[in-house]
């Protein structure tokens, strides 16, 4: 009786988790897109029209399935582009359209379309907020701006805005947080509002961020030594902050840098970085796919481009002093 008992427990454990084998992009004679596992089963059957400069065999990077395009027969809804699958072939969601292309992840979320609703997913494809918002900001800092009843402004133009509507500001868990009546240097400015500081931290995520707090001048001279305004050392302040713990298939902690006005520095990669689970490895985020480098390495390259920037514009007028 107990060792069927152990048996009817596991059965959820196997069917839910996602295959950990290599998955590869295979193209069929039409150029449709699927996916395949290293034994040549299909997992996702060849149906997707894909438009970036995807080749045949290209391994499947990250921790679920994106097929950045568009879907034989089927039309895309609005503001969505792509579709997300797990690695045992279920549909998840469509990204929202951003860019040109699916969605970027933001502090560790991804935002989603459904039935013209946008929410947002993890990097695993799990729903962390439901779609319920006619529009939604990235994550910046641990919130996002949404609003109700907009839409975008009719206009041909490339680059639309959102219009109408009633806004408002959520945080990660997708409660509407209300400004506040009085503020602190360590609450957040969105939009002429402030908002309680959402980061809380135990001593073991304190002393991940005490190692970049030490090298914090070093690190803002590095990344402004190519801006030519001049700036104070207050403007140039940085703040970092955990965004992501891990988790299943991310075995990292993230820190993402923000500017003196808790702005991120890059919507992409740059001055982003991880952190092993045991809070002694430190590594830097280098590409599109979060491939990681080892800190000092990354340290050392944008020291040699910060000092080769230099010696070519002598002028620029906030200096990279390496001590």
């Amino acid at each position: 009786m107990k060792k069927l008992l152990v048996a009817i427990l596991l059965i959820p454990i196997i069917s839910f988790s996602q295959s950990k084998e290599d998955l590869y992009y295979f193209k069929s004679k039409d150029s449709l897109v699927g996916v395949k596992d290293k034994a040549g089963k299909i997992i996702v059957p060849a149906q997707f029209k894909i438009f970036s400069f995807l080749k045949d065999g290209d391994p499947v990077e990250g921790e679920t399935i994106l097929f950045d395009g568009s879907k034989e027969g089927e039309k895309s809804e609005k503001n969505a582009w792509g579709y997300v699958y797990d690695k045992n072939g279920k549909f998840l969601y469509q990204p929202f359209l951003y860019d040109n292309g699916a969605d970027y992840f933001s502090e560790g979320l991804r935002r989603l379309v459904k039935k013209g609703k946008v929410g947002f997913a993890d990097r695993n494809g799990k729903i962390i907020i439901e779609a319920e918002h006619d529009f939604a900001s990235p994550f910046n800092y641990g919130y996002a701006a949404f609003c109700d009843g907009c839409d975008w402004e009719k206009t041909n133009d490339e680059h639309r805005s959102i219009v109408g509507g009633k806004w408002g500001i959520m945080n990660i868990k997708g409660q509407t947080v209300q400004p506040l009546a009085k503020s602190t240097e360590q609450d957040v400015e969105i939009e002429g509002k402030y908002y309680p500081n959402p980061f809380q931290y135990n001593e073991k995520e304190k002393n991940i961020l005490h190692f970049f707090e030490k090298q914090k001048k070093k690190l803002a001279d590095l990344y402004y030594v190519n801006f030519y305004n001049k700036l104070s050392e207050k403007e140039k302040n940085l703040f970092f902050e955990i965004v992501e713990r891990p988790k299943e298939n991310f075995p990292y902690y993230q820190v993402n840098t923000y500017n003196d006005r808790k702005k991120d520095l890059d919507m992409l990669y740059r001055f982003k970085f991880l952190v092993s689970e045991d809070g002694k490895t430190f590594y830097a985020i280098e590409d599109f796919n979060e491939k990681n480098v080892p800190f000092e390495n990354w340290l050392k390259e944008e020291i040699k481009n910060a000092e080769d920037f230099q010696k070519e514009h002598k002028d620029n007028p906030n200096k990279f002093i390496n001590k």
